[in-house]
């Protein structure tokens, strides 16, 4: 490679081309995320908030709890700034760097025209080094430098050539390749203090970092529970298979997040041993004797105390055991998740026959209950009005009148405006105004439950052994559609007279919820509703069959009906001809229409399966509606949990799914194995709150399991011969774990 030459840039001048581009990799992005910003508030949301004593005080308390996010965000405006401005200095140097060195003139340093002689050259040489020479006051040693390179390029032959030439006057000029550094660091003077700060960073602050990370990361689930919790939480689950609520509140306080070992976090104080027992004294069968361990150890009992305060509102000392509280309530959700995981863990283990006990349905429901009553500071026998501002037990005595009997926040939230407010007639009206918006803003859930069987020619049918997939449809609304107000029902009317007007208008008669199809389809069957569902049938069920002009009848009669037929078919006119041929094409028209619609529902199941996998993909979200609860210490969202359980066999069917984002509309598949004999079965889906008491739900559903076809297992190449253990496995299975509603008559035996 003729004039190239490979040398190292001594000068280090692609140190800066790196640093520009590093910077400009790094603060476009954190410019864009990093930089603090004041949540936009939307107008009907502030309008909506509730400015009861308690949130104000949370709101209070937020803030004063994160006391570094003002000092926080001024630091990072600082820093995103001092780079900004870094960048731009950068940009300027290095703007300058090329121009010096890619910009040099001979006559224009010397200011003389193009083409100038031998004379004008040397007296604007001597003129200007006069003025540019350094030992004069107005000296300038690098310009004087350019000065001396630009009147030896004019006046030298060979150099003015090569300058003509090459554009430089000392030829060709060599390719450089430098490395993105400065140049202190290869100077030897240094050497020792590079080798010395490359050892420290990856040979010392590298691994001690990656092994602190590792450790801390090794101690903890997905979910960011110890597994020492986790074990714990196995081993009483395991011990007790039928808990009480009571019995898991002892386990939950004994979860090492609130022991001092295990989390720094935790706070312990001498006052501790005087205002602990002086709490244990006001709360009964708190069971503080107890002798397990690490039930009875001293973070166990404060812990458990302290929930025992906080579900029945006690005030707690501001600076000592409140603290304490804020501390161990804001844990609790997610504890209370890893125990409902823990014991759906146990239940499939019993099925798989690895452990013995199995957990009742009625220990794991006893966990989902404490979540509840721990965010709304609440007994479980408690009214769920409670859960409203300002209304405490005075005032329960008016919704539960000889008039009016009201139990539930629903059927307060279905009464007319008149009667809602004569019940809480002893509030202000900025009080009523309060509890409304916090009924408004509570949710009111509508679910619609489909089973059927994945995969199989006849989905609506259920086999024995066939794995029944169970959709649940959530769509979840605000409280305040169920208000009687006058307001809302003529906003409803005027919705649907306007509905009405525009069907006019386009001449549309139908229903808003029919939607036409074109007239080459079959119209399909009812979309969701009870007694409009209709069983897919075969392609030759769905022919219609008109009277005995058609051919498809002639061909089951006998040979004198078919010679009759044949007969009047001669002697018929034009018209029965043209019957005839309208028939066929009713039979052609029915048969393209089934195959149609069964294409439709083969279409429709796809697409679900691509939604789903996209939506598992993206991953859950975890933000929904944000929860009224003064008493816990941390904002909290709408969680939920659903899952489907035999009652009468106090069995659980499938795992609990933990719905995170329900905010208008979401859509769930619970699966489970149908029983292995043949019966009408009752199972009931589940739908349980995480957050606010008295919002549970369950629907039943009924299988008809059918028996298994015969095809399979009769078929020669199936049979094999069955092993003693296989033999011992169909005895013990004899009796099915579910129980029926009924029995088919050739069962009974």
């Amino acid at each position: 490679m003729g004039g190239q030459k490979f040398q190292y840039d001594e000068s280090g001048g692609t140190f800066f081309y790196f640093l520009l581009s590093f910077l400009v990799l790094i603060l476009i992005p954190a410019t864009f995320y990093y930089w603090p910003r004041k949540p936009k508030k939307d107008p009907k949301e502030e309008d909506k908030e509730c400015h009861c004593p308690g949130c104000l005080k949370k709101k209070e308390l937020l803030k004063a709890a994160e006391p570094w996010r003002g000092p926080k965000n001024f630091l990072i405006k600082l820093t995103i700034i001092s780079g900004w401005v870094l960048l731009a200095l950068l940009t300027y140097k290095v703007s300058q760097f090329d121009y010096e060195m890619a910009n040099f003139d001979p006559y224009e340093i010397l200011r003389i025209p193009l083409g100038a002689s031998q004379s004008e050259i040397k007296k604007a040489y001597r003129k200007l080094s006069v003025i540019l020479h350094p030992d004069k006051e107005t000296g300038d040693e690098k310009e004087f430098m350019k000065l001396t390179k630009a009147y030896q390029a004019l006046t030298d032959e060979e150099a003015r050539k090569n300058w003509e030439k090459y554009g430089n006057p000392d030829g060709p000029g060599a390719m450089s390749f430098g490395i993105a550094l400065p140049s202190w660091i290869v100077e030897k003077e240094n050497s020792v203090w590079v080798l010395g700060l490359y050892a420290l960073v990856f040979m010392v602050a590298l691994p001690i970092v990656v092994g602190t990370w590792w450790y801390r990361s090794i101690r903890f689930t997905g979910d960011q529970v110890l597994l020492d919790t986790t074990q714990m939480y196995y081993y009483f689950f395991h011990k007790t298979p039928n808990m009480m609520l009571k019995r898991v509140i002892m386990i939950l306080s004994a979860s090492l997040e609130f022991d001092r070992k295990h989390n720094s976090e935790i706070i312990e104080r001498q006052s501790d041993n005087e205002e602990v027992p002086q709490l244990i004294k006001k709360l009964p069968n708190l069971s503080e004797k107890n002798k397990e361990r690490p039930l009875c150890f001293g973070y166990s009992i404060k812990a458990r105390a302290i929930i025992h305060a906080h579900l029945s509102r006690m005030p707690l000392n501001p600076t000592t055991l409140e603290i304490d509280r804020q501390c161990i309530i804001a844990k609790c959700p997610y504890l209370i998740q890893e125990q409902v995981n823990s014991v759906n863990q146990l239940i499939m283990l019993a099925y798989a026959r690895r452990i013995q006990r199995l957990p009742t349905i009625e220990t794991i429901e006893n966990c989902m209950k404490l979540c509840p009553m721990i965010v709304q500071a609440l007994w479980e026998h408690k009214s769920p009005f409670l859960q409203l501002p300002y209304i405490s037990d005075d005032n329960l005595k008016h919704f539960m009148s000889k008039k009016r009997q009201i139990k539930s926040l629903q059927q307060f939230a279905q009464l007319k405006g008149e009667e809602r407010r004569n019940v809480l007639r002893n509030l202000s009206d900025e009080e009523y105004e309060n509890i409304m918006k916090v009924l408004g803003r509570m949710p009111y859930v509508d679910f619609q439950v489909k089973c059927e069987v994945m995969d199989d020619e006849n989905p609506t049918e259920v086999t024995a052994g066939a794995i029944v997939t169970v959709t649940v449809s959530f769509i979840r609304k605000d409280m305040s559609t169920l208000f009687g107000d006058d307001t809302v029902q003529e906003a409803q009317a005027i919705k649907e007279n306007g509905i009405a007007t525009e069907a006019k208008e386009t001449g549309d008669n139908e229903p808003d919820h029919i939607v036409k199809r074109p007239a080459w389809l079959k119209q399909k069957k009812g979309g969701g509703k009870k007694g409009k569902k209709t069983k897919p049938t075969k392609m030759a069920n769905s022919i219609k069959v008109k009277p005995s002009s058609s051919p498809v009848v002639a061909k089951t009669k006998p040979k004198e009906e078919k010679k009759e037929s044949v007969k009047e078919k001669e002697e018929s006119d034009s018209e029965s001809d043209g019957e005839s041929h309208d028939d066929d094409r009713s039979t052609d028209e029915d048969l393209k229409s089934s195959s149609v619609d069964d294409d439709d529902q083969e279409w429709e199941r796809f697409q679900q399966k691509l939604h789903r996998r996209e939506k598992a993909l993206e991953g859950r979200s975890k933000v929904s509606h944000s929860v009224h609860c003064p008493y816990f210490p941390q904002e909290k969202q709408e969680y939920w949990w659903t899952y489907i359980c035999d009652r009468k066999s106090h069995s659980l069917l499938t795992a609990p799914y933990h719905v995170t984002n329900l905010v208008d509309r979401e859509d769930c598949q619970l699966k489970f194995t149908a029983p292995i004999w043949p019966g009408v079965y009752t199972f009931t889906v589940c739908l349980r709150s995480d957050s606010y008491i008295g919002f549970d739900q369950q629907k039943d559903i009924k299988l008809d399991v059918k028996q298994a076809p015969a095809e399979i297992t009769d078929h020669p190449q199936w049979e094999f011969e069955d092993s003693e253990n296989e033999k011992s496995a169909q005895d013990d299975g004899n009796e099915s774990e579910y129980t029926t509603d009924e029995l088919p008559d050739d069962e009974d035996d």
